[in-house]
């Protein structure tokens, strides 16, 4: 098989190319500061259910130092906000015709993608992991380490996504090709809704009787209006659950379980920055491209980046202040400022 260009080594492209290199692949990991430091010094630490593997994957700080080769192929796995930059780095030193596989959350990274390379494929990505600590990444499910399904966008399946498609089934990731991969993206989109809640509000809510679940309810509701409206195909809910079935197996790593979603991660490791203005704040660019009102998703969106710039820790904001910050937003949604103020009470 060609050679995977891993293009953002944290949870998920951290333990995605360390499973494609202990099955055998070979695997270069692009990364940054003290990430790409500590793997470089002593290999990438991989933890998980069933033990810890140190594996000495050869890493770079940019695709500039990836001695290119025919026949390579690009895992972008970095978080949406850094795709743009990303891809034009990329842009400037690989083939046009290389291919580009987006193992990322959200549906704009396979757009931004196809401005400057031909062969894009987007992921359904299905796989619980976590990055918090430079040099080591956690697979949380095993022996199934997740469920990467993948299509060529925006639509297809070709001999590149069949060949992908094996790699990946040979290092323990179930992996179907399929033709509508963006009906599964966008099914995820909105399960990914909650994650600023995740970070926000944390998973137990207040400890009043407060639930951060009737928050995620309420947003995916919005985003379920807003696609239909748009006219966007989207898997079911309960499609995925079936995809899913009892493949997915989150068990304890070193006796611990899963802290939180990828933006509660962002907040843990104070990164500056929150996925949320591409997986909330797509909602609520369809809903103001279509007329749809989209007010929980932008008071989301805004209080989670408000939250990555300030440093706030995971599970700052009550569940009830929420709430009231929503009624007070709601009338005068589409003219409200960038930052959102908390009460004081």
């Amino acid at each position: 098989m060609r050679r995977f260009v891993v293009y953002g080594a944290g949870a998920i492209g951290g333990v995605l190319g360390a499973r494609l290199h202990a099955a055998g692949h070979e695997v270069v990991l692009i990364a940054r500061g003290a990430h790409l430091a500590a793997i470089r010094a002593d290999g990438l630490r991989v933890e998980s259910p069933d033990g810890t593997q140190t594996l000495p994957i050869p890493a770079v700080s940019g695709p500039d130092e990836v001695d290119w080769r025919p026949g390579d192929v690009v895992l972008l796995a970095m978080k949406s906000t850094d795709t743009d930059a990303a891809v034009r780095a990329l842009a400037a030193v690989a083939d046009p015709a290389t291919p580009v596989v987006c193992v990322q959350n959200g549906v704009a990274n396979e757009p931004t993608v196809l401005r400057h390379f031909a062969h894009v494929y987007g992921v359904h990505v299905m796989f619980p992991a976590t990055h918090l600590t430079p040099g080591v990444v956690q697979a949380q499910s095993a022996p199934v380490t997740g469920i990467l399904d993948l299509g060529r966008y925006p639509h297809g399946v070709d001999e590149t996504a069949e060949r992908i498609a094996a790699a990946f089934r040979s290092a323990t990731f179930a992996c179907e090709p399929r033709p509508d991969i963006m009906r599964g993206k966008y099914v995820k989109l909105l399960g990914n809704l909650g994650n600023a809640v995740d970070a926000l509000c944390g998973r137990s809510g207040d400890g009043d009787g407060e639930n951060p679940q009737e928050i995620v309810e309420r947003l995916r509701a919005e985003g379920s209006a807003v696609l239909e409206a748009a006219g966007i195909e989207f898997m079911s809910f309960a499609e995925d659950r079936a995809r899913r079935g009892d493949l997915i197996q989150v068990r304890p790593v070193n006796g611990r379980s899963r802290t939180g979603s990828s933006s509660w991660q962002s907040l843990a490791r104070s990164t500056g920055a929150i996925e949320a203005d591409h997986l909330n704040g797509e909602i609520v660019l369809l809903g103001r491209l279509h007329g749809v009102p989209t007010p929980a998703n932008e008071l989301v969106r805004r209080l989670a980046n408000q939250a990555a710039r300030a440093g706030d820790p995971p599970g700052s904001l009550r569940v009830a202040d929420f709430w009231k910050l929503l009624a007070a937003a709601e009338p005068a949604e589409p003219g409200t400022s960038e930052d959102a103020v908390l009460p004081t009470s």
